[in-house]
């Protein structure tokens, strides 16, 4: 279904001397040539044609002047993503709220179909990234995509899609805030009475250390990704051998695969669809690396791989993990509870009877989330930082300051920082609260991911043709509006289930449903914050508009 197109633009290529398109809506519209000797598919040397071509600046695929350092490989790219999703530590975090959608079956099948429908989204966002590499990521795309309504559109797209990342950040610290307290309630059982403050103490040491290293330490992260992703895929294989091999007692394959146990009050059907958001939290983050995008020497070729690679090693190691899980589960009763939202220790220690392999199981959680938490925290900076140089967000001069000397928007991570704190700080009040705030992230992120390629299809089918240039992963013209509209009908027909309430009657707003509210609200207070601001001030990100006597962009770039 791809197609590369590096024999359409070796960088020996002579480029027309024609002057570029100009950017839009920017004050200034001045005629721009590309040097054609000097194109590595990430950057663009920017000439003035008007003094023999002398060598101005160079600007990456986003229009803007490159600020941070290529320094992710393939490889490393690659690990990061499987470390963002870290896909069987997600569902393990989960799996409280689907067992009650169908028991340990609906925790199976329902991870199954949400990681295949999840394919086509991330075939769909994998296009968009070979075509424009920007740290923006779904923010730039829907900004091109969109044509002449992408400077509204990509505004509201990149706000969801931050809302999105920050709430998947404050979900992501919590598993391993849970981890710590039971590890250490493994040795002191008897003594110990847990208390929320107690998580979040450790949701706070762990968001501190995750902001260190991520401002102070930018340059290790490609090493200690390639690392935590070995932590990710050789911690899950660990762990499901583990509980393949040590439980006296398994349960049944009948009760694994087959026995149904709806609690939901919904009818079985109703039950299974909503259950699938517990398998597309365990997924769901198909655009992570591509916030990464301008870190990357090669992004345009590279990113789409790395997406699959997510893909891919997610579904495999949580479905190899979830069917693990569930044959060591022996007491359902006693995991539901445990009273938290967070059963793993309980799962372990009924799986293993021994608390220093249960303790053991524990500590391959912790090193597998590392490479997750410094890699989300990581994405949520960046996709600040794309809507604070475009001036989309408030105090976007400073915002957009980026540290040279150590690669890093330091300015907008802090922000990310303080933002997840104060998310934190809700489960002290309202453990369920926080659950619906952070649970939104599915409904948020895929809304935004709908913004670019609901536009996108549109484009490609109409007969000026796509809005976006081919890059080296393009789906071509009868894979790609099939598999684009595939993904557009599912996230708008699973965010619609989405937002069912969990459970049947419900007797007390405590019971409702709350992704809905969220997403409208959030939505409402963009909608202010563009008549604010937006509407006068927010140029919109730099997009080069092409006709037909132009160079098409992707052999620009």
């Amino acid at each position: 279904m791809s197609k590369a197109n590096s024999q359409s633009h070796p960088s020996e290529n002579i480029l027309p001397s024609q002057p570029i398109p100009t950017f839009s809506e920017r004050s200034e519209k001045q005629a721009f040539a590309f040097s054609p000797a000097k194109n590595n598919g990430s950057q663009l040397e920017i000439v003035d044609a008007a003094q023999d071509k002398v060598p101005l600046t160079r600007l990456n695929a986003s229009g803007h002047i490159d600020q941070l350092q290529r320094q992710y490989s393939l490889l490393s790219i690659c690990s990061t993503s499987v470390t963002i999703d870290c896909a069987w530590v997600a569902l393990g975090g989960s799996i409280v709220v689907g067992l009650s959608n169908g028991g340990p079956p609906g925790i199976i099948w329902e991870l199954l179909v949400a990681c295949f429908y999840y394919f086509f989204i991330a075939a769909s966002i994998a296009e968009l990234a070979s075509s424009i590499p920007s740290a923006g990521g779904v923010y730039h795309w829907s900004s091109v995509t969109a044509g002449r309504y992408g400077r509204v559109v990509g505004f509201f797209t990149g706000f969801i899609n931050f809302y999105g990342w920050i709430f998947a950040l404050s979900s992501i610290v919590f598993i391993p805030s849970n981890v710590f307290v039971d590890m250490y309630a493994l040795f002191h059982q008897d003594t110990y009475k847990r208390q929320t403050w107690h998580v979040y103490l450790a949701y706070v040491l762990i968001n501190v250390s995750c902001l260190l290293v991520v401002i102070f330490r930018n340059r290790w992260l490609p090493l200690i990704q390639r690392m935590g992703s070995v932590a990710v895929v050789g911690g899950g294989i660990v762990t499901v051998v583990i509980l393949a091999a040590l439980p006296r007692q398994h349960a049944s394959a009948a009760s694994v695969f087959t026995t149904w146990d709806n609690q939901t009050g919904w009818p079985s059907g109703i039950a299974f669809l909503t259950g699938m958001l517990n398998g597309a939290y365990t997924i769901g983050t198909p655009d992570a690396i591509t916030h990464i995008a301008e870190e990357l020497p090669n992004p345009r070729r590279d990113l789409p791989k790395a997406v699959a690679v997510q893909m891919v090693v997610g579904t495999l190691t949580s479905f190899a993990f979830a069917i693990a899980i569930m044959f060591a589960i022996t007491d359902l009763d006693a995991v539901l509870d445990t009273g938290t939202s967070f059963p793993l220790a309980e799962i372990y220690y009924q799986a293993t009877g021994n608390i220093a392999t249960t303790f053991v199981l524990l500590f391959i959680i912790i090193l597998a989330q590392i490479g997750c938490l410094l890699g989300s925290y990581t994405v949520v900076g960046r996709c600040w930082w794309a809507l604070a140089r475009d001036n989309a967000t408030p105090f976007s001069g400073f915002f957009s300051e980026v540290s040279i000397d150590l690669s890093c928007p330091i300015r907008s991570t802090l922000l990310c920082f303080i933002l997840c704190l104060g998310f934190g700080a809700i489960q002290l009040g309202s453990s369920a609260a926080f659950n619906d705030l952070v649970g939104s992230f599915v409904i948020l992120t895929t809304t935004s991911y709908l913004l670019a390629i609901l536009p996108h299809l549109l484009s490609r089918l109409s007969a000026a043709g796509p809005n976006v240039g081919e890059g080296p992963f393009w789906m071509g013209p009868i894979f790609g509006p099939i598999i684009n509209a595939l993904a557009v009908t599912l996230i708008v027909v699973t965010n619609a289930i989405y937002c069912f309430p969990y459970f049947l009657p419900v007797d007390d707003v405590s019971e409702m449903n709350y992704n809905s509210v969220i997403l409208v609200g959030l939505a409402i207070l963009t909608t202010v914050w563009w008549f604010v601001h937006g509407k006068e001030r927010y140029p919109g990100p730099v997009v080069p508009h092409l006709n037909d006597n132009e160079q098409r962009f992707e052999d620009i770039i």
